[in-house]
This record gives C-alpha cells, structure tokens and sequence, in this order.
C-alpha cells in the first residue's frame, strides 16, 4: 500500500474529528505531493484515529486485510524516521 492512500484511508473517515482531519489531510496531501511527513504527525494520526473508534470503522469498511496493510505501511515509515532510543 503507498503512504498517500494509507493517510487516505484515514482522512475518509476523520471529517467528524477537526484535529484528526487536519492531520490526515496533511499527511494525504503531502504524500501526494512526493514530500515526507514527520514521524510524530503520523504518530498522532495513529493515536487520533484509534481514540476516535475509527479502526472498527475501517476494518468494516475495507476490510481486514487492508487495515493492517494501511497500519503496517504507516508503522513502517515511522520506524525509519523515529529516533533510536537507547536505555
């Protein structure tokens, strides 16, 4: 799945939660563009989209399969940009 149409996923469902919509579109709009998105805004969409219920909405809506296409394609980019931390 590319990042463009994983953002995308999200942003369908977020019009009723302002912060996630913002979020999302950036995100969408950015991965369209051929940009990157920071580690912490898509950490947030994530934690958004799960606080708000959305993952039932979009495991019903597309599937299982693909929500954890879209959660993995997601966690993956992160995991690149996401600092190291060592204890």
């Amino acid at each position: 799945m590319e990042l463009r149409d994983a953002a995308g996923m999200i942003l369908a469902e977020s019009a009723p939660h302002p912060e996630l919509l913002r979020a999302s579109r950036h995100a969408y709009d950015e991965f369209a563009a051929g940009r990157e998105v920071a580690h912490p805004v898509l950490t947030e969409m994530l934690r958004e989209a799960a606080r708000k219920n959305l993952f039932g909405v979009l495991k019903s809506k597309h599937g299982d399969r693909a929500f954890d296409d879209m959660v993995v394609t997601l966690g993956r980019y992160i995991d690149r940009q996401a600092p190291v931390v060592r204890h």
